[in-house]
């Protein structure tokens, strides 16, 4: 730079606009001696470019300050703003009297307009003049008085502004707060436009013509003049101090233009926070819930849409009142997701946790998978309780809400936990899906005191239920105290066919006996094939696949592998847990197209086909129930996959009369198993209700005995005992048992009465779920145990977990058997003969000698299932250990899944009785290895929903060895390293990931907080003591 110019240049600025700036300040009289140039770091001097080029006009740190070392080696600057003081005092002295001061007094501050923008509340707007930029707030917009002054900018021409380095702008910002602060400290108008006035002249001056000349200060000046002079030097002094300052700190090396993009961006973002923030808790959007939801729909679920069912039923104005409700469609029409949309508006909108109850395990497992990404991005837990996964009572979240998904029997079991801790009322919802259940053995009866313990302790606490096949509505709704929604609304047609010989008849309720002719099966058989398939099974798939999808229904296990090995690959429950879920994988994705199964598939596993063809009217040796047959046609035509559906039941002549019956006939009513399962159901309630104190003494047990489905429909199923005997004589046997026992209380002129208490033994019984018709025989096992535990190995432990209630369908094979007696070491006779199964008795068995001894055979087989068991954490091979043994791999899976499960409730058990403590710590571990059957290093990629043991392996060997690494790594990664893995099961597995991570994270937080939290109970002079 030459002469005085200014030290400090604007950005970007062209060479004619330095140059305007040179000759003002020359014009003013500015004249300061020329700072130290700049050493060169190299041995000689480098070129200076032109001051047109491109090199000129860079925005880097080095070009602030042209080739002096920084403002202060040029005065300059400061001269300028020293005499544009002086000319701003004149001007106010001048004019402070004319009307045109007043009229000037509504005008902004200039400086107004080089604010800094709030990212909340602020909005950048950018007017182009030149390369000016101008800043209006939202706030100003309303305040300012005329159009010209909301969209005014700064012109070429105002060099003060030109001259000045961005990092003054912050500088600006303060000083216009001061100024606004001072006009509402002042309470005078004139005050007000002295420093409105003084800033716009300070803006105007800068913007005169370049040759005027200054106009001449009057020295004689007022005494307010001199204290506004005073004010004028402060801000000089501050000026230079705070461009010191800047001008000292070290600004990072990037473009002045950079730095305004990167603002907007910031203020991009902050604005599209505020409008998540905002839609987060507008209620209306979509069905009460963030639009978010809806969006997460589309793409996890790909739902656009709601049908029109659905949205009448989540508008109904029961729901809008938070009455418990009852809603029946046909299989496939849609029920659960309007579950899940309530089950959503409870978690976000109300804030309470959710208890969603399922059939089965792997119906449980497949809900969570589903659910945990809309977890991880709306921010509640999805927690699994099945089989021996659980925690009771659950962890009390400060936080986050939590969804349980929960099989019948942990369900119950959480229920009991939460009303025990007082916690009951933070159940905002319960959903039971296939409320049908109610009527379905020992299962049944434990729905039914779930859902009666939660209507009698919470009053707040809404019930959902669903199901397709529901008939006596009617006592379902009295229980309940609910209302009911039906609709007959199925997405796709299903179309009901019966074959006898050759025809085809339609399923028609408008004809005579039920039936219609529909057409003569044209299938061209050879003699052979005929012999081979005389139900004409072959013709009947041939003329769905390979297009199509087609199950087929048998009525036993070894009928569903006979059709296979004629027809294609098979499914059914002689299959493990892994195998089952390759197949449904492969299935779902259409790699194959045709499945024979048993009648366990129908209940509640998702798949589809386009026809469905019933082998025969019989599940195992029973005649068809109308329940079941339309659980097994309602896996025809899923919306989404077909477009039409079609089931085929296949009839002999002899049956033809009993099939007209079951199609046309009524769905079965659903009925009460409390008293039909004596033990299971009507002793465990009552032992619960003592041990939970929900009642204490016979009258308040009827009281809650009549609010139960069995107190609705006790009349008919028990015609020659009231309610009332049918409770006492089930107390008496509790009593008997040594699980309850009465105290007596007498009250000032009152008769005495009886009030109940729950003994230890009663309080582990209910506490560990255990069947009250096996406490006492566990108890002895246990209290057995102690006297002679083996633990140089499992199979000690493993017998005592083995269930009581799988000793009665086991069939020893004796040869086996003894096979394997004779293959235990020393320390592994010893637990035979301390259980009591000497092997002289196995050996006569297996000889087919007669037994003189008494062995108690529920002992001995239990023995024999240990063995299975022992084998299997030994080998962690089912096929091996199914062909070992000559069992079914279906059955092998079935004992070790109950054998985790009674595990858990042995453990739980033993935790109320201080007699079995050292079984604590063995059974915990003994659960876990029951739980997964798996080499050690596998368990934690196990314990993700839907991973199991061949796809642990896999991700094991893929260097996805711990959850961290699973929750943390890229679903597309996963696709390209695992084989056979689809990007939807890789999105599922990460995201289940993610949420069991979180879950134990947030565990562990709630651990700590806990134990940093200041005690209620101590005094505060204790506290302040403390150090």
């Amino acid at each position: 730079m030459e002469g005085g110019g200014p030290a400090v240049r604007r950005r970007s600025r062209s060479a004619s606009a330095c140059k305007s700036s040179r000759d003002r300040a020359r014009s003013r009289g500015v004249c300061s001696p020329p700072a130290r140039k700049r050493p060169s770091s190299g041995a000689g001097e480098e070129p200076q470019p032109a001051p047109g080029s491109p090199e000129y006009n860079n925005d880097s740190e080095e070009d602030m300050f042209g080739d002096y070392d920084s403002f202060s080696g040029n005065d300059s600057l400061l001269a300028q703003v020293d005499d544009m003081e002086q000319e701003c005092i004149q001007s106010i002295d001048l004019t402070s009297c004319t009307k045109n001061m007043e009229e000037k007094a509504t005008v902004e501050p200039a400086f107004g307009y080089l604010q800094l923008q709030n990212a909340k509340s602020k909005e950048l707007i950018f007017s182009a003049a030149g390369n000016i930029i101008g800043f209006k707030t939202e706030e100003e917009s309303h305040v300012r008085t005329t159009s010209e002054q909301d969209n005014r900018t700064l012109e070429p021409g105002d060099c003060f502004l030109d001259d000045l380095p961005s990092s003054q702008l912050l500088y600006f910002e303060e000083m216009n707060k001061t100024s606004v602060d001072s006009r509402k400290s002042s309470g005078t108008k004139e005050s007000a436009n002295d420093m409105n006035s003084c800033l716009d002249k300070m803006l105007n001056q800068s913007s005169c013509h370049h040759n005027a000349e200054p106009t001449k200060i009057n020295n004689e000046l007022s005494p307010s003049t001199t204290s506004n002079m005073s004010k004028r030097k402060s801000l000089k002094d501050h000026l230079k101090n705070t461009m010191t300052g800047n001008a000292k700190a070290q600004t990072p090396q990037v473009s002045r233009t950079k730095l305004l993009k990167e603002a907007v961006l910031s203020e991009e973002i902050c604005v599209a926070k505020k409008t998540i923030e905002t839609s987060s808790v507008d209620v209306g959007p979509f069905y009460g819930l963030p639009s978010k939801v809806k969006d997460l729909l589309v793409q996890f679920r790909g739902i656009e849409n709601l049908y029109e069912w659905q949205h009448t039923c989540l508008t109904l104005e029961s729901l809008q009142q938070r009455k418990n409700l009852i809603y029946s469609l046909p299989t496939s029409g849609g029920k659960t997701l309007v579950a899940e949309i309530l089950i959503l508006q409870e978690l976000l909108c109300r804030q309470k946790d959710v208890l969603m109850v399922l059939p089965y395990v792997a119906i449980v497992q497949e809900k969570v998978w589903a659910l945990s990404s809309f977890g991880i991005e709306l921010g509640f837990l999805v927690e699994e309780y099945a089989g021996s996964k659980g925690r009771f009572p659950p962890i009390k979240r400060r936080m986050k809400k939590s969804l349980y998904i929960a099989t019948i029997e942990k369900g119950h079991s959480l229920v009991n936990s939460l009303i025990e801790t007082g916690r009951v009322g933070d159940l905002g919802l319960v959903v039971v899906d296939e409320l049908h259940m109610l009527g379905e053995g020992s299962r049944g009866a434990t729905l039914e005191m779930i859902l009666a313990k939660i209507l009698y302790a919470s009053k707040t606490t809404q019930i959902i239920g669903m199901s397709a096949t529901l008939n006596n509505v009617g006592d379902l709704q009295q229980f309940l105290q609910a209302e009911y929604y039906a609709n007959n609304f199925r997405p796709v047609e299903l179309k009901e066919y019966v074959k006898i010989q050759d025809s085809i008849y339609e399923v028609d309720n408008k004809a005579e006996n039920g039936l219609t002719f529909s057409r003569l099966l044209n299938f061209k058989y050879s003699s052979n094939l005929q012999k081979m398939d005389p139900d004409h099974l072959i013709a009947l798939v041939t003329e769905v696949i390979p297009n199509y999808s087609c199950l087929i229904f048998c009525s036993t296990k070894k009928n569903c592998e006979n059709v296979a090995e004629m027809i294609c690959k098979y499914l059914n429950n002689g299959l493990t847990s892994d195998e089952r879920k390759r197949i449904e994988e492969a299935y779902s994705a259409g790699v194959l197209c045709l499945l024979t199964c048993t009648s366990t598939l129908a209940a509640g596993v998702n798949l589809p086909a386009r026809r469905v063809i019933l082998r025969a009217p019989y599940v195992a040796t029973k005649f068809l129930k109308k329940n079941q047959y339309k659980q097994m046609i309602g896996r025809a035509g899923r919306a989404g996959i077909d477009n039409a559906g079609e089931s085929i039941l296949i009839v002999q002549e002899k049956d033809k009369h009993l099939v007209r019956d079951l199609v046309n006939s009524p769905l079965e009513n659903c009925y009460s198993n409390l008293f039909l399962e004596f033990t299971k159901g009507i002793q465990s309630l009552l032992l619960s209700l003592v041990g939970l104190k929900i009642a204490r003494n016979p009258e308040e047990i009827y009281h809650f005995m009549c609010g139960t489905l069995f107190g609705v429909q006790q009349q008919f199923l028990s015609k020659e005992k009231s309610l009332s005997d049918i409770t006492r004589e089930a107390l008496g046997c509790l009593i008997e048992k040594g699980l309850l026992k009465e105290k007596m209380t007498c009250e000032k002129e009152q008769k005495s009465q009886s009030n109940l208490e729950i003994t230890q033994l009663g309080q582990a019984t209910y506490k560990g779920s255990i069947d009250v018709a096996y406490c006492d025989a566990l108890y002895r096992d246990l209290k057995k145990g102690l006297e002679g535990l083996v633990l140089e190995s499992c199979l000690h432990l493993l017998y005592l977990t083995t269930p009581y209630d799988m000793t009665y369908h086991c069939r020893p094979d004796w040869m086996i058997y003894f096979r394997q007696f004779s293959q235990l070491n020393s320390v592994e006779q010893k637990v035979a003969a301390i259980v009591g199964v000497p092997e002289s008795f196995i050996t006569k068995k297996a000889s087919g000698q007669a037994i003189k001894k008494d062995v108690d055979n529920g002992v001995v087989n239990r023995l024999y299932l240990s063995f299975v068991l022992y084998s299997l954490l030994k080998e962690t091979n089912i096929w091996n250990v199914s062909e070992k043994f000559n069992m079914s791999r279906g059955y092998v899976q079935n004992l070790l899944n109950s054998a985790a499960s009674f595990s858990s409730c042995v453990l739980h058990f033993s935790e109320e009785l201080e007699e079995f403590w050292v079984y604590k710590a063995l059974l915990t571990e003994l659960t876990k290895r029951l739980t997964y059957c798996v080499k050690a290093e596998l368990i934690p990629l196990m314990e993700v929903a839907g991973v199991l043991e061949s796809r642990a392996k896999q991700l094991y060997d893929s260097g996805y060895k711990t959850l961290a690494h699973l929750a943390n790594s890229d679903p597309e990664t996963l696709v390209k390293m695992i084989e056979h893995l689809s990007r939807r099961q890789a999105r599922q597995i990460v995201s289940s990931a993610k949420m069991l991570l979180r879950e134990k994270a947030e565990a562990l937080q709630e651990e700590v907080e806990e134990l940093l939290k200041v005690p209620t109970d101590t005094s505060e002079g204790l506290l302040t003591t403390l150090p």
